[in-house]
């Protein structure tokens, strides 16, 4: 044992102190649940205000949150031949794979998503309860046949682990080199699938939703190495950016739509949708390639024999997807050098008819508010799947979609994923609230540009959510039930962005932030850290407070009205407020006199570092005849009825 030193007894004179302050806590120090009562893992001497503890700035993500000079992602260019054969529920497909190691170090093996596993029943996401069955009960089968795997001819070394294949190099890949092989592959479409891909079977024919399927090499990062988290079913997709060259073979009487340009229109459509599509291209109304009562006549599809090869070329894109069916409807617009499309059945109509348009409004007002739409194409597909997003191409549902609310809100969610995560390509599988949050956030917006009359609700309206306690936002999307994933990854995390903007920043100091953080990480990765840097850099707020209390914690919010002094003879009155939990949010008042005049005052959210009581004076010497806590519904206050003090009360 050391002995003690002059050093060591001040320091336990401190600690002392430290102890028996903390027995007296604000509210903002502790966590909900009584007066000493903290939430497992917080430390008594991080108040809601601390500083964060986040990753060490460096040269490859800066303390400004910008990609620093340093920065560096891997790439992956696929040329995938892919044929559907409806007969036989089959998929094959045969992809070159072209990886390039832009990480600064060797790599001697990889590691590829083999998604369509999740269905077999030995599968992780069969055996784990909210898994997989996400979405309604599946059908199992046997996952995908890996046939060839070879690189120059020779074979590769591969193990398969659930979802995951690792992949053993011949030799060491070294830092800026690349490395090509081949795959082939093949997997049956189940009658019943939980989520992103299946068919619908229509009166005029079947409409295939393909996604998530084909064998795609995992992202190997500066944070986490190779990202192995297998698929399970809630948590989605990161992925490595690249170009892919598409080449779908189907049915000849079938009309294809992928992410990606058709490159060879002339050789898929007839020459009168040709000259539609040419038109379409010139309109901004919608004009139709392939009417309802045109679909399964002979003379709607190229003539010949045998299966049609749809070819397409996406470029800087994540992942593609494709949709094919013989009752397709098809018609299309254009915004500029963007071609803006819609395929679904007859039974979508009346509400699909108007889908292109509805998609043309949503691209427009995200591009002017957020950041420009990144592609040449946007398309959208009726079918089985009830919404989910890939580039250039989305799946809302053509079955319960029949209010054209409901279509709208859908399209425009699903189309907003263009931005969240095709362009800023977060990894969904440990951060969904930075894309269907942030897409929740930019949706609330976008409504009003198809309703006018549209209102969205108050902040206040959603303060049910604030009640799950012992689970923060940033939990993994994968360890969280349906109710969690959708109140805290998409419902909670939207409603706080709103508050962010509307009543702690304002909008344009808001706008300008955001708009940075998309500008600084289109097409690249960030993480949770590079985004709260980002934010308080380019709105030039510290904003612990509020990442803390709304995103990492389970915190809660309760202002209120203590006590209301009346003026006297002499001068104004008073009125005390406590935070009662430990989430702080600027505070915003209205006081009401007895001549029924108003005055909005307003507190810096500050003023609840040194205490949970604040005491303001008021000069005005009228009597007080009401006093309200936000009175515009901005804050999920869990007890409102504390908001309010009446004098005849």
């Amino acid at each position: 044992m050391l002995r003690p030193t002059a050093t060591s007894f001040a320091m336990r004179v401190c600690a002392f102190l430290i102890l028996a302050f903390s027995t007296t806590l604000p509210a903002q120090q502790r966590q909900r649940g009584g007066e000493d009562a903290r939430a497992p893992g917080i430390r008594p001497d991080i108040t809601i205000f601390s500083p964060l503890d986040l990753p060490t700035p460096n040269r490859v993500r800066t303390a400004s949150g910008s990609p620093g000079p340093d920065y560096w992602q891997q790439r992956v260019d696929y040329r995938i031949d892919v044929t559907l054969d409806p007969a036989t529920r089959s998929v094959s497909g045969r992809e070159h794979v072209t990886y390039h190691n832009n990480s600064p170090e060797a790599l001697t093996f990889l590691w590829l998503h083999l998604e369509q596993n999740v269905l077999r029943k030995d599968s992780i996401g069969s055996l784990t309860e909210g898994g997989a069955a996400v979405g309604g009960p599946s059908e199992n089968s046997d996952g995908v046949t890996v046939s060839e795997l070879t690189s120059a001819g020779k074979a590769l070394a591969h193990q398969v682990y659930d979802t995951m294949m690792r992949v053993e190099l011949p030799t060491p890949l070294a830092a800026g080199a690349k490395f090509e092989f081949d795959c082939a592959w093949s997997f049956l479409v189940p009658s019943k699938v939980f989520r992103r891909f299946g068919t619908w079977d229509v009166s005029k024919g079947t409409v295939w939703e393909l996604a998530q399927w084909f064998p795609a090499v995992a992202v190997y990062d500066d944070i986490y190495g190779w990202n192995t988290l297998p698929y399970v079913g809630t948590g989605e997709f990161y992925n490595n950016f690249g170009t892919y060259e598409l080449n779908v073979t189907a049915p000849r009487d079938h009309i294809v739509v992928a992410s990606g340009v058709l490159q060879n229109p002339e050789a898929v459509y007839t020459p009168t949708q040709l000259d539609r599509l040419a038109l379409a291209k010139q309109s901004r109304e919608t004009v139709i390639l392939r009417d309802k009562d045109e679909v399964g006549q002979p003379d709607s599809r190229p003539a010949g024999k045998g299966p049609l090869t749809w070819r397409f070329l996406a470029e800087n894109v994540r992942t593609v997807a494709f949709a094919s069916s013989e009752a397709f409807i098809l018609d299309a617009c254009s915004r500029g050098e963007l071609l803006v499309q819609s395929a679904y059945p007859e039974e979508s109509l009346p509400v699909w008819g108007k889908s292109t348009q509805m998609l043309a409004t949503a691209i427009e007002g995200y591009s002017r508010r957020w950041f420009p739409y990144p592609y040449p194409v946007a398309t959208n597909v009726g079918g089985i799947e009830g919404g989910m997003e890939y580039p250039m191409i989305i799946f809302c549902s053509g079955r319960n979609n029949t209010s054209e609310s409901g279509l709208y809100g859908v399209t425009t969610h699903e189309i907003g994923h263009n931005w969240f995560p095709m362009t800023v390509n977060t990894d969904e599988r440990r951060h969904a609230w930075m894309d269907e949050g942030f897409n929740t956030f930019i949706n609330r917006y976008s409504t009003a540009d198809w309703f006018e009359k549209s209102k969205e609700a108050k902040p206040s309206s959603f303060a049910g959510m604030m009640r799950m306690p012992g689970v923060p936002i940033v939990t993994a999307a994968d360890r969280l039930n349906g109710l969690q994933l959708g109140v805290l990854q998409y419902q909670k995390t939207g409603v706080g962005m709103t508050i962010l903007r509307e009543y702690v920043l304002g909008e344009e100091r808001f706008d300008f932030a955001f708009r940075e953080y998309i500008r600084e990480w289109a097409f690249k990765s960030p993480q949770p850290a590079d985004f709260f840097r980002t934010i308080e850099n380019a709105a030039g707020m510290d904003l612990a407070w509020f990442w803390r209390g709304w995103f990492l914690e389970d915190a809660m919010l309760d202002q209120a009205v203590e006590t209301v002094k009346q003026p006297g003879k002499r001068g104004g009155g008073s009125i005390t407020f406590r935070n009662k939990e430990r989430m702080v949010m600027p505070l915003t008042y209205r006081v009401t006199f007895d001549d029924d005049t108003t005055e909005v005052l307003k507190v810096p959210v500050e003023a609840w570092f040194q205490s949970d009581v604040i005491t303001r004076r008021m000069e005005q010497v009228k009597a007080i005849k009401q006093v309200r806590i936000d009175p515009d519904g901005m804050l999920p206050d869990i007890a409102r009825d504390n908001n309010l003090w009446s004098a005849d009360k």
